[in-house]
């Protein structure tokens, strides 16, 4: 064994045979290394490209957490965070120990950095990997610092991922296990393995779960969000949703600077990228309408999946022949109005204004609805959006999807945590929030009608975000009860009022009625009998139609 490997403390979690390890590579070097290992090729504007095999999006039914004393009564056991035994923790352990132990001389790469830009919250990471190409991705997306550190040579990490990915669980089966794949959390450990999956969104996600279950304990609220501030730094704004909805997009605005736009932390100081990097979706990019996004795939960036052509290298973005995931994953600095390109920290004061963004393919939900308190624990809490035909094998009209708290697959606690967290964060500071429909507005998406234009809901959230909102007359929607702007800007009145919108009334009700019974379904797996419930969406007697 190396004493660079015993200086890093390798041993110390099994590593004892390990000599070649490079650890934070300049990306130059990354790049290189993902050449010569044949890893990927150079892309569009020196971008580099990679497949990620078999798996082009994380696996959330092979990610497992093992039942030991210090987390099992704070866990939220369940689909999300499956029970592992110890035993068989050690095992796979064994065996990914055996994998990088039993090839001594072969390159590992190891990154150490940080997830969370503010000192008092940050979590020191250490990322080990195979593959030259996972060491740039997570080179991309946390803060990669670490050297600067005054005790780098002593970097103890608070949290350890082991990427075996070439390695399999044969013995699944026996083990009572989903598939060969495996994600599996030591809390106690303070360690991860992975194997079965080349895809990088798992160590970025890992850790999002770690922060998840680590913050919340210590009263700090983790968020799956986008955040930006105005140009002098203040108004803080942070933007909720799932995939589809817009949150990277929207938050990603040439007139005001980007905190981030996927995870961040919410503390009594103010607000905190947890990332230092944008893990972007790439599907049917348009430079038009995501100049930021475009403008950001050049050389140190990393696209995944992408078809392209193979002698030119141009890249077929609305090509989703080989998955809808494609991605792309790049420094934050790399976004020209952001506060890294800046030279800024990553960190806000207490957010001015929260929107809930969601993609309605029911068509039922206003463009822009203005939220009471209890409204906005309701709607944290239900998560929704809605998944279109076409999207993914099966799906063949809409469908609804709810994700408590827009970030379901990564919560370690249970939800209510969250809700309550956020509940209290909002009261202390007054913070307003709004659902945003960046969907469907007088027809189903099934119907062939159009998706609202990007352009117009970046009308409404200016609109949100200067204030101007509050100066519109507002009615209440007739089954969500929110508040809704008959006028706004320029955007045609008729479009914000669904009802209007309709050209089919009793086609519009039978919808709507259709769209409020899930949300009360879902919500009752989270908080029945909760008194949010009268918060929630509502049935209306025929006669008051």
């Amino acid at each position: 064994m190396s004493e660079f490997s015993k200086k890093l403390g390798l041993d110390r979690i099994g590593l004892t045979n390990v000599n070649n390890i490079l650890r934070n590579l300049p990306v130059e070097k990354l790049v290189e290394d993902t050449l010569l290992n044949k890893e990927g090729v150079i892309g569009m504007n020196g971008a580099v490209m990679v497949d990620t095999g078999r798996y082009t999006g994380r696996s959330p039914m092979d990610k497992y957490f093992v039942d030991e004393d210090s987390s099992r009564d704070n866990l939220w056991w369940g689909p999300v965070n499956v029970k592992v035994d110890e035993s068989i923790f050690d095992k796979l352990y064994e065996r990914v120990l055996d994998y990088y132990n039993h090839s001594p001389d072969s390159k590992t790469y190891v990154f150490d950095g940080f997830a969370g830009a503010d000192p008092l919250y940050r979590l020191k990471v250490r990322m080990i990997s195979k593959k030259a190409w996972q060491a740039h991705f997570v080179h991309n997306m946390f803060i990669n610092n670490a050297l600067e550190e005054p005790d780098q040579n002593e970097f103890n990490p608070d949290f350890t991922i082991i990427n075996a990915s070439d390695v399999h669980n044969q013995d699944f089966e026996k083990y009572g296990m989903n598939s060969s794949t495996f994600i599996i959390f030591h809390l106690k450990k303070k360690l991860a393995i992975i194997g079965g999956t080349e895809y990088g969104g798992e160590m970025k996600k890992g850790i999002f779960s770690v922060l998840n279950y680590i913050l919340p304990l210590k009263g700090v609220l983790a968020m799956h969000c986008s955040a930006n501030v105005n140009k002098q730094g203040k108004n803080p704004a942070i933007f909720f949703g799932l995939s589809g909805t817009g949150k990277t997009t929207l938050s990603t605005d040439p007139e005001r600077p980007l905190i981030g736009d996927d995870e961040h932390g919410w503390s009594d100081h103010g607000i905190f990228n947890f990332e230092g990097g944008c893990y972007a979706k790439v599907i049917s990019l348009n430079p038009e309408h995501e100049p930021g996004i475009f403008n950001a795939i050049r050389f140190g960036a990393l696209l995944e999946n992408v078809v392209y052509d193979p002698q030119y290298r141009t890249v077929a973005f609305e090509d989703s022949s080989k998955t809808e995931n494609t991605r792309v994953s790049y420094p934050l600095e790399y976004i020209e109005n952001s506060l890294a390109a800046a030279g800024k920290p990553a960190l806000a004061s207490h957010p001015k204004t929260i929107i809930f963004l969601t993609c309605d393919a029911y068509g039922i939900l206003p463009p822009v609805s203005k939220l009471t308190p209890e409204q906005a624990m309701y709607h944290f809490i239900s998560g929704y959006t809605a998944k279109v035909a076409g999207t993914e094998r099966g799906i063949t009209e809409p469908t609804a999807t709810f994700s408590p708290c827009f970030g379901g697959p990564f919560l370690t606690l249970h939800p209510l945590k969250y809700a309550e967290l956020l509940q209290k964060k909002m009261k202390a500071k007054a913070v307003p929030a709004y659902l945003v429909n960046t969907g469907w507005v007088g027809a189903s998406a099934s119907s062939g009608a159009k998706r609202i234009s990007l352009p117009k809901t970046r009308e409404i959230i200016d609109a949100i975000l200067d204030g101007s909102i509050e100066s519109s007359n507002f009615v209440l929607d007739p089954y969500f009860g929110t508040e809704v702007p008959t006028t706004l800007g320029k955007i045609e009145s008729k479009l914000l009022i669904p009802a209007r919108a309709w050209k089919n009334s009793k086609e519009y009700h039978r919808t709507a009625e259709e769209l409020v019974k899930k949300f009360k379904k879902n919500f009752r797996q989270y908080a029945e009998n909760s008194s949010l419930e009268s918060a929630g969406p509502q049935l209306r007697p025929a006669k008051e139609r």
